[in-house]
């Protein structure tokens, strides 16, 4: 029995010493792109991220982070190994979650335990433990700076305290154990709140060893009380506490006349005196289980404690604070996660529903002299009988929704979906392609790293596969082992031990199914969502390591001897997670990979010193806020999100200074884009502004709330409107002549007033904010915006724009036929060739996925054609040239696969005499699309027909002008080939 205890746990310590070598050897270096440039920079200064927060996990980061002892550029490597260490104890607990698994269906005592028997529980364990370790997308979490690794820590940690605690005989040592999960679990809601949907299965835990005798409707009853528990925290201690809070504060402000803040300190001691004497009168009481839920209740409460931390550093207003959630107000919102919106769960509208009415919903507060009033109330919209059905999953009308909705269904325009057609959708799309393809992605293997790649089959071949396919670092076939075995294990779980079964099967129910139903996926997402179901896939491992105690089973009758029987599978099976480890090793490693911090830097050096620089959603701002925040750099660019320049607190912060940037010129006033108002500024044309309005008299127009620009709803509310689809805004030139903001060749084209047409549309609130500025600036300080942002973000201004690099400047003059931006090609070419970095990204043998040849690839080669045929239609050939090969040696094809922009290059290059090179360029890329395009036929998928039948038109006519008759014919062969096929 010894010998097994002390094997179990020099095991579990083996198991999480190749975690974490494998983890340490692989982790990124520096911010990884999403989420991990912010949670670093909040970690490194305990600054406030995105709502609902992580501030425990913020906390160990900043312990982490001070192990860089005072190198900045070490802070990301020591804050993404908080999630190295997490994610390797992760492993450590599975492995001693599935050994006390594997011992209940061997199904007797340790002391008597033979070798044979200690072999299966250890090796099983091992095997199941090491599969998940290998597993495509806790592998991704666990090298980065995200919430997922320590969140998984976290589930395995409780889980494997909840199975702890069945053993245990003594009932108030068991209880400690409670307590202990109630701690952790409080925790775990500063890091992610994942952890949560476990609780319901582990109350059949409970109900299992306290009801030796189950029934059904006991363990319906055991559920319910776990699922009763799950709400209780995640709807009334996280966002509930701070509700009835506020409502106090709101009768001890209101109604009593104390200051601020006194009601919530009131509610704070009155509830933690109510707790505490509750505990001290069980105890007087000996009521045991009484004492146990209040004390387990006190330990959720002091975990969840760690949100203090939130309400201290927004106290502070630091540069990264958002939502602001430093009083009452603002952190109720915070935790309600109310920037995000809702969906419809039970019942809602359908996509193709339009409101036809609006009430008042719940009132919405603000600080107004010395109480709290109601400024406004939140819509709630009604909508015609029909237009709504149950459990709505076809239901978001944003961005693009509705059309691939109707693409997704085979709906015709105006057509309404049927229940039919949304639960097709849930089980095509939410279920199969945002679960099941990931699950499959883990225990079977990955097609690619491409958006929307499939799972590949044992049978799945290269045969006829691109090369670009052939060759892709992510492409990894694991023939299916891991998921065969795991549904050995879990057919295996079934027969022998079903309550287990029961368990195991709702923390993956709940992990993974019931999360996608919960989170009610869109058509469409920023990126691959598999790490929100990391759980589930943790807890197939679980059944792939009983899998082989399942395979040793089965062969009892044909290898007799049990200790060579177990031995045998043990050792075979070990091969299967070497194998995912082998393979999936060169797209896990993201050692010396850096440029999502190389392309934040280049892109701040596009700009002008004491710049305004607009970027979109998290991978234009993230890496921006490291670079800045943690390293320093060029702090005296203000970058502004225009994903949240839609909130008022982003906008209030956007008015102070930071570090060396001095506030935005922001003329509006808070209650001018407080929440609900000017959220929509409705185009209605007035006859009378026809020809355009000025920009500043419009502003301030806005700004007086002015009858002039106003127009009465429905509910008798007056709102502005936009008037004119033309603006204009009156240019002082001696001004500008004498600060040199224009370039001296462009000066004769300046005019005394800035016109554009806008176009009829509704302004959305960041519109409204960057008329503001850009009205309010008056040219005084350089306005630049990324090159990466959707086109309507650049308000029809971009003939107005000069290109200086990976961002365009906002000019006061136009340049006839540049409807995309004019090129200054000094600026630019200094800017480009002297001011940006690349470190690594010519290396081969660093991993790029599709997010890093994403912005950071085309935003380069986008800005180097650019430059190269500005500096070609200027007669500079010889700096074209250095443009194109200083391009093609910083981004080369052997680590950055040429892509649709690199097809432009053949022209260039003929045209700078480098026909050498051109060709090259031009075979290389037209055997790629002649692949993609024939493999397309087959019925497969990889890459774009559109994007590879371009490159060979492009390549066709480069070889045409460039009088290159036999390469022309080669590649147009090729071309007409395909172009009948795709039409």
């Amino acid at each position: 029995m010894q010998s097994f205890k002390r094997l179990n746990t020099l095991t579990g310590w083996l198991v999480f010493a190749v975690a974490l070598f494998t983890y340490a050897s692989t982790v990124e270096r520096t911010a990884s792109f999403w989420d991990c440039g912010e949670f670093i920079a909040c970690s490194f200064k305990l600054q406030v991220p995105h709502p609902p927060g992580a501030p425990f996990f913020l906390l160990l980061g900043r312990i982490f982070s001070m192990l860089s002892l005072g190198n900045l550029t070490n802070v990301a490597y020591w804050i993404n190994m908080a999630s190295v260490l997490a994610s390797a104890f992760t492993i450590a607990f599975l492995f001693w979650t599935i050994t006390m698994l594997a011992q209940k269906l061997l199904d007797k005592p340790e002391s008597e335990y033979s070798t044979a028997d200690t072999l299966l529980v250890i090796g099983t364990s091992g095997v199941g433990a090491l599969a998940y370790t290998f597993s495509d997308t806790f592998w991704f979490s666990a090298v980065e700076a995200e919430v997922y690794g320590m969140s998984s820590f976290f589930t395995a940690i409780v889980v494997w305290a909840a199975f702890k605690w069945e053993r245990i005989e003594d009932e108030a040592a068991a209880n400690r154990w409670l307590l202990l999960i109630a701690y952790l679990t409080g925790l775990s809601i500063g890091v992610h709140l994942l952890n949560l949907v476990t609780l319901p299965a582990l109350a059949l835990i409970y109900y299992f060893k306290k009801y030796p005798k189950p029934t059904f409707w006991g363990g319906a009853a055991a559920f319910t009380v776990g699922l009763i528990i799950l709400g209780i925290i995640n709807s009334g201690i996280i966002p509930g506490l701070p509700g009835m809070a506020f409502a106090v504060e709101r009768l001890f402000v209101n109604s009593f006349g104390l200051p601020f803040n006194s009601g919530m300190f009131f509610f704070v001691i009155v509830f933690l005196g109510a707790v505490t004497y509750g505990i001290i009168w069980s105890v007087k009481q000996k009521r045991a289980v009484l004492n146990t839920s209040l004390l387990a209740l006190a330990f959720v409460l002091i975990g969840y404690a760690s949100y203090m931390q939130v309400l201290v550093r927004a106290d502070f207003n630091p540069p990264i604070n958002e939502n602001d959630p430093s009083d009452a107000l603002n952190f109720l919102s915070y935790l309600r996660r109310e920037q995000y919106g809702s969906r419809s769960l039970l019942y809602g509208p359908v996509f193709t529903a339009r409101p036809i009415d609006q009430k008042q919903g719940a009132p919405m507060w603000k600080k107004e002299g010395n109480k709290y009033v109601i400024f406004d109330h939140q819509p709630e919209y009604v909508y015609a009988p029909g237009d709504e059905m149950l459990f709505p999953r076809v239901y978001s009308s944003q961005q693009n929704h509705p059309q691939l909705y109707r693409q997704m269904l085979g709906l015709a325009e105006g057509q309404k979906p049927t229940m039919g057609d949304n639960l097709k959708y849930m089980f095509d799309y939410q279920l199969g392609h945002m679960w099941w393809r990931y699950l499959m992605w883990n225990f079977a293997g990955r097609e690619s790293d491409e958006e929307g790649a499939g799972y590949l089959l044992p049978w799945s071949s290269d045969q006829n596969a691109p090369d670009l396919l052939k060759t892709n670092k992510a492409r990894d076939n694991f023939y299916m082992l891991p998921f065969m075995i795991g549904l050995f294990g879990i057919v295996f779980q079934y027969f022998r031990r079903r309550r287990d079964f029961l368990i195991v099967g709702l923390l993956f129910l709940f992990t993974g199914i019931a999360l996608q139903v919960f989170l009610n996926s869109p058509p469409s997402e920023p990126r691959e969502r598999d790490y929100i179901y990391v759980g589930s896939f943790y807890f197939f491992a679980i059944w792939i390591g009983l899998g082989v105690m399942a395979i040793a089973e089965g062969l009892r009758a044909y290898l007799k001897s049990d200790t060579v029987r177990n031995g045998l599978v043990v050792g075979l099976a070990l091969l299967m997670p070497i194998m995912m480890g082998a393979k999936s090793w060169d797209n896990h490693n993201r050692n010396h990979r850096y440029q999502s911090v190389d392309f934040a830097k280049n892109l701040l050096n596009s700009c002008a010193p004491n710049a305004i620089l607009f970027t979109g959603g998290d991978n234009d701002t993230f890496p921006l806020w490291y670079v800045q925040e943690v390293e320093g750099f060029r702090r005296d660019v203000r970058v502004c999100n225009l994903s949240l320049l839609g909130t008022e607190w982003y906008i209030q912060q956007m008015k102070r200074k930071t570090y060396e940037s001095d506030a935005l010129p922001i003329s509006l006033e808070f209650d001018n884009f407080n929440k609900g108002k000017n959220d929509i500024v409705p185009f209605y044309e007035v006859p009378g502004v026809k020809n355009g309005i000025d920009l500043k008299q419009y502003i301030n127009l806005i700004k007086t709330n002015s009858p002039a620009i106003q127009v009465p709803l429905t509910s008798g509310d007056m709102t502005s409107v936009l008037p004119s689809s033309v603006l204009f805004l009156p240019i002082d030139k001696a001004a500008l002549d004498q600060s040199n903001f224009v370039p001296a060749m462009l000066r004769p084209m300046v005019k005394d007033t800035l016109q554009w047409t806008i176009g009829k549309k509704d302004l959305y609130k960041p519109d409204l904010i960057m008329l503001d500025i850009i009205a309010t600036n008056n040219w005084k300080r350089p306005i630049y915006f990324s090159s990466t942002l959707a086109s309507d973000n650049y308000l029809s201004l971009k003939n107005y724009m000069q290109l200086e690099g990976y961002a365009y400047r906002l000019m006061p003059v136009a340049v006839p036929g540049a409807t995309d931006g004019y090129v200054n090609s000094d600026i630019m070419y200094n800017n480009m060739l002297k001011k940006t970095f690349w470190r690594e990204f010519d290396n081969p043998d660093v991993y790029y996925d599709e997010t890093y040849k994403g912005p950071p690839v085309i935003s380069a080669r986008i800005a180097f054609f650019r430059l190269a045929d500005q500096l070609i239609r200027e007669g500079k050939k010889d700096k074209a040239r250095e443009v194109l090969d200083y391009s093609l040696k910083v981004i080369p094809d052997k680590s950055i696969p040429y892509d649709q922009i690199s097809s432009n290059y053949v022209r260039f290059l003929f045209t700078v005499g480098d026909s050498k090179k051109a060709l090259e360029i031009a075979d290389t890329m037209a055997s790629r699309a002649d692949q993609n395009l024939t493999y397309d036929k087959t019925g497969n998928r990889f890459g774009n027909p559109d994007a590879d039948l371009y490159v060979l038109q492009t390549i066709v006519e480069a070889c045409k002008e460039a009088k290159q008759t036999a390469a022309a014919n080669k590649y147009e062969a090729i071309f007409q080939k395909h172009i009948n096929s795709f039409g």
